[in-house]
């Protein structure tokens, strides 16, 4: 049994009562101390290191926000690869935690939580939910901080990397990634399991494989394409099967011979047919139009000469 695997039956036993229940760490000796990376929750304080059975130090603490990791080489993977480098380190434990806050909290409740301190919105990035890192499901996001630590470059292979859940209700702690198995996981011949990293396997490793040269594989010695236009493709003549059936169309052959269809006669465009209708309308003709007589423009008012004073 290996240590997280023993870690995880111990606490499962003291959550159901077995007082008898714990972990003796001189037994893992070569896989602690453990580094922890868990959120900054209050209600964790009294949980760890004690819910996992470590004493203090063999139990690496670190904390931030939403235990979140935003990429391979991001300042929390640094602090991670430090304490594995630099405090020995030997397997690393993304714990999340039930009734996470994070995870309650959206974008609109932080950004007014952010107003209610006097933080300016305009000085804030314009995508607060890929800034924070905000997520909805707290299985989900140790899934994806796994993923980082177990894909960066910065965390060697010999480093067991595990996903947690603990509640904060009772302190029992559930599987999320087992570290074990992912490093266990078989990978393709040629390619290790390394972060993606390709590499050339042994050839006593590879099986079946090892007896393949590419020398011996034999190659068609005509080219691509050559049969395909060779030259102009043969045409078969299909000659429609006798038939003696009242139903043989006119002109069709009943002897096999090809047939001789009838000459098509040219359609006349629909726009040209017109079927007067027995309750057709007539359309009177159009009105001509009459020019307007031209209008007379009467000359200017002259004062002087149209208007009179009157006499008193």
């Amino acid at each position: 049994m290996r240590l997280f695997e023993a870690i995880i039956e111990a606490n499962h036993r003291a959550v159901a009562g077995d007082t008898n229940a714990g972990l003796h760490p001189d037994d893992f000796a070569e896989e602690l101390p453990v580094v922890a990376l868990t959120c900054i929750d209050p209600r964790l304080n009294g949980f760890f290191p004690s819910a996992m059975g470590l004493p203090p130090e063999q139990f690496i603490w670190l904390r931030n926000a939403g235990n979140i990791i935003t990429g391979p080489l991001s300042s929390t993977m640094r602090s991670l690869a430090l304490a594995c480098a630099v405090k020995g380190g030997r397997e690393i434990a993304i714990i999340g935690h039930t009734d996470c806050q994070v995870a309650k909290t959206s974008t609109m409740v932080l950004l007014d939580r952010l107003n209610a301190l006097g933080v300016d919105r305009a000085r804030l990035p314009e995508n607060l939910s890929d800034f924070f890192e905000t997520f909805g499901s707290e299985r989900q996001n140790v899934i994806k901080a796994v993923d980082f630590v177990r894909g960066s470059p910065l965390i060697g292979i010999k480093v067991a990397v595990h996903g947690l859940v603990i509640d904060v209700n009772n302190g029992k702690l559930d599987w999320v990634v087992n570290g074990y198995e992912a490093m266990n996981r078989p990978s393709l011949p040629g390619v290790s399991g390394t972060n993606g990293l390709p590499s050339f396997a042994k050839l006593e490793e590879l099986g079946h494989y090892q007896d393949f040269h590419l020398g011996d594989m034999k190659f068609p010695d005509s080219k691509i394409g050559d049969h395909a236009f060779a030259g102009k493709p043969e045409v078969v003549p299909v000659s429609p099967p006798p038939t003696t059936s009242a139903s043989t169309p006119p002109g069709w052959p009943t002897t096999g011979q090809p047939a001789t269809l009838p000459p098509v006669k040219p359609m006349i465009p629909p726009s040209t047919i017109f079927v007067p209708s027995a309750n057709a309308v007539s359309i009177p003709p159009p009105l001509k139009k009459t020019p307007l007589p031209p209008i007379r423009h009467k000359p200017p008012l002259n004062p002087q000469k149209d208007f009179k004073r009157g006499e008193r």
